[in-house]
């Protein structure tokens, strides 16, 4: 039945995105930026709700109240593609930080950067981070949200941490506070797998870091507070009543919370 309603899941949702990409042309073409997040929006809460009734996903969000008003920085655990549209419908201003590569995806590329994404090249080194810290800063300063995930890129549930310098030198140069976000979408949504597993997937905004601690503090706390509540939600999977299946490395985590 999994293997049925994932395929099913699958299907439709792309199927979807891809009439929602090609139908919104006129929108991005001749509309603003707010016009342009509304399609963004709807696109990730049709996914999320489609999530939700053919494959028995549901999403939990806490910490809301944490989120401060205004600009701030949102740093993710990053487990699967799920967070990548699902963080969207709850923030007021979103935008994300995304790699140079994905901005080149026919249509869908144009459709982010329109709604304000903000594209980095990571082979470019120094260069590249002075550039993104000032397009963060910018979107800061108006009162966007910035969403980015700190290890760069999708880590199994439960596999040792690899967060990137990058975002001590956001925190510092923005001033903004830093907000980490954990999760468990890689139990439920795992990455280069078709199957989608009937759970509850949880993110939980944690409370906000705020700015002047040193680079190294600020990595520190980011690191043990992210990873400590991803290893949390774990363990509460896996102590439900009809866990999905755990990665090795989950499995781990969860006889062995500390960071």
């Amino acid at each position: 039945m999994i293997y049925f309603r994932s395929i099913l899941f699958n299907v439709v949702y792309y199927v979807v995105s891809t009439a929602m990409v090609i139908f919104s042309l006129p929108v991005f073409a001749f509309g603003n930026e707010r016009a342009g997040a509304w399609v963004i929006r709807t696109w990730a809460r049709t996914g999320i709700v489609l999530l939700r009734v053919l494959a028995g996903t549901r999403l939990e969000v806490r910490g809301l109240e944490n989120l401060p008003p205004g600009g701030a920085i949102i740093a993710s655990k990053h487990q699967s593609m799920f967070e990548t549209f699902a963080l969207f419908p709850r923030l007021p201003r979103p935008t994300y930080v995304m790699k140079r590569e994905l901005a080149r995806i026919p249509l869908w590329g144009w459709y982010a950067t329109r709604a304000g994404s903000i594209t980095v090249e990571r082979d470019q080194g120094t260069a590249a981070l002075r550039r993104l810290a000032a397009d963060v800063s910018k979107a800061i300063a108006v009162g966007r949200q910035v969403i980015i995930f700190p290890e760069g890129t999708r880590s199994t549930p439960g596999a040792v941490p690899d967060y990137k310098g990058g975002i001590a030198h956001l925190y510092k140069i923005s001033g903004a506070p830093v907000v980490p976000a954990a999760l468990n979408s890689g139990l439920f949504w795992p990455r280069r797998r078709m199957l989608r597993f009937p759970g509850t997937i949880v993110i939980e905004f944690l409370p906000p870091i705020p700015p002047g601690l040193t680079s190294r503090a600020f990595m520190a706390r980011l690191t043990t507070e992210i990873e400590a509540a991803s290893n949390r939600l774990l363990a509460e999977t896996a102590a439900a009543k009809s866990p999905p299946p755990m990665p090795p490395e989950a499995g781990r985590s969860v006889a062995n919370p500390a960071v």
